[in-house]
C-alpha cells in the first residue's frame, strides 16, 4: 500500500504519524509523511531518511471575522493544490490525517480521489478541526474511549495513540541518567512542556527549588528554545544538579531515567508517559483548542494514574507541595505508575495500520 499521512503543526501530531510510518514501513508498504513549516517539525524529522516529508503552508483558523481569515483561506488553497500535485505523483491508496488543519486539505484531496479517508483524535475531545474533517472521512480512530460520543459511533474505532518506535526499549534507569552525565543512584525528575516547551511549568520549577533543597534530587528539564539558557543558570545558582536542553530526540533515555514527571498533557506525551510506567505532575495548557489538555488529565487523575495542578495555581509553593507529597509516598508513586500503565494500550499504531489495511482489502 502507498500511504499519504498528515501529521505536522505539533508533536502531539508528528510523533504519532511516525509511529504509524514506522508500521507502515515495517509490513512493506510505502508512506508519504505532510508535515508543517514549523520548526519544530524539521527538528523532529531531521535525520529520518526512511520517510519522504512534504511540507504544506497550512495554519491553524483564526477566530471568525478576524482579518488572518484571508491568510488562511489563500494558505489553505496552496495546501489543497501541492496536495493534488503530490498525489498525481504518489498515487496513494489511502489517506490518514492525524489531526489539526495541516490533516484537512490531504483528506479533502484524498476524498476528491475517491480514496479510503481515515482521522486519528488522540484527545479527550475534538478541536473544531477534527470535528470538521471527520465529516469527510471513512473511519476515525480513538486516542480516548471517551472521545466516542462527539463523533458517529459506526465511524469510531478506539486504538489508542501510537507511539514511536524509538521509544520502544525501556532502558535501566542507571544507564539512562549516565546519558545525562546524572548521578545513577539520584531520585531523577523530568520536566517537559511539550514539543516547544512551556514557560508556565519553568517559572515554577524555578520557584518551587528553594523549597525542595532537603530532598536529594536531579532534574531532566526540557525548557523550549526561548528558556534554556535562563533555566540553566538557575539551576546552577540553586547547586540542584540538571540536564537541561531545548528538546529531546531521545526521550526514550529521557523517560527511563525517571523516577516522575513534571508535564503538560497532549495525548501523545501522556500515551508516552502511560508506555514508560510514569506518572507525576500534570500542569494542562490553559490555551488548549476545546480544553482538551484539562479533559485529558482529568482521565488519568479519575483513574489514580496523574495528579493535576491547573496552570492558575502552579506557583513554587504548590507544585513544591505535590511534589514532596509524591517523592516522600513512594507506595503512593508505584500504585499510580501501575495506573498510568494500564491507560494505553502499547500496540496502537498497529490497530491503526490493521484498520486501513482491512478497509482496502
Amino acid at each position: 500500500m502507498k500511504i499519504a499521512i498528515a501529521g505536522g503543526g505539533t508533536g502531539g501530531h508528528l510523533f504519532p504519524a511516525l509511529a504509524v510510518a514506522e508500521t507502515l514501513l515495517e509490513r512493506g508498504h510505502e508512506a508519504i509523511i505532510f508535515i508543517s513549516e514549523k520548526e519544530i517539525d524539521s527538528l523532529a524529522t531531521k535525520g529520518r531518511a526512511e520517510f519522504k516529508f512534504e511540507k504544506l503552508p497550512s495554519v491553524g483558523m483564526p477566530r471568525p471575522f478576524s482579518p488572518a481569515i484571508f491568510g488562511f483561506i489563500k494558505r489553505f488553497n496552496e495546501s489543497l493544490k501541492a496536495c493534488k500535485s503530490i498525489y498525481q505523483r504518489f498515487r496513494p491508496d489511502a489517506v490518514l490525517g492525524m489531526g489539526g488543519f495541516t490533516s484537512t486539505a490531504p483528506i479533502m484531496a484524498g476524498r476528491k480521489r475517491k480514496l479510503p479517508t481515515f482521522l486519528h483524535e488522540s484527545n479527550a475531545i475534538p478541536g473544531k478541526a477534527n470535528r470538521w474533517n471527520a465529516k469527510m472521512v471513512t473511519a476515525v480512530f480513538l486516542g480516548f474511549e471517551d472521545c466516542t460520543r462527539h463523533f458517529s459511533m459506526s465511524k469510531c474505532v478506539v486504538t489508542g495513540t501510537p507511539i514511536r518506535r524509538s521509544l520502544g526499549t525501556t532502558l535501566s534507569k542507571a544507564a539512562a541518567r549516565e546519558e545525562f552525565r546524572l548521578d545513577p543512584n539520584k531520585t531523577t525528575i523530568l520536566v517537559m512542556g511539550g514539543s516547544q516547551g512551556a514557560e508556565g511549568i519553568n517559572l515554577a520549577m524555578l520557584n518551587a527549588l528553594d523549597l525542595l533543597k532537603d530532598i536529594p534530587i536531579q532534574i531532566i528539564h526540557l525548557t523550549g528554545a526561548a528558556q534554556e539558557q535562563i533555566m540553566t543558570v538557575n539551576y546552577r545558582r540553586a547547586g540542584v544538579p540538571a540536564h537541561v536542553a531545548a528538546f529531546c530526540h531521545q526521550m526514550e533515555m529521557a523517560y527511563s531515567a525517571s523516577d516522575l514527571v513534571i508535564s503538560r498533557s497532549g495525548a501523545a506525551s501522556l500515551s508516552e508517559l502511560a508506555h514508560f510506567s510514569l506518572t507525576g505532575i500534570l500542569i494542562p495548557y490553559p490555551h488548549a483548542a476545546e480544553n482538551h489538555q484539562a479533559l485529558n488529565a482529568e482521565i488519568f487523575e479519575r483513574h489514580g494514574a496523574a495528579m493535576v495542578l491547573p496552570q492558575e495555581a502552579a506557583n513554587g509553593e504548590a507544585l513544591a507541595t505535590m511534589l514532596r507529597q509524591l517523592l516522600e509516598n513512594p507506595r503512593q508513586l508505584e500504585t499510580m505508575r501501575e495506573r498510568a500503565k494500564m491507560l494505553a494500550p502499547s500496540d496502537a499504531a498497529e490497530r491503526v495500520v490493521d484498520t486501513i489495511e482491512s478497509y482496502l482489502k
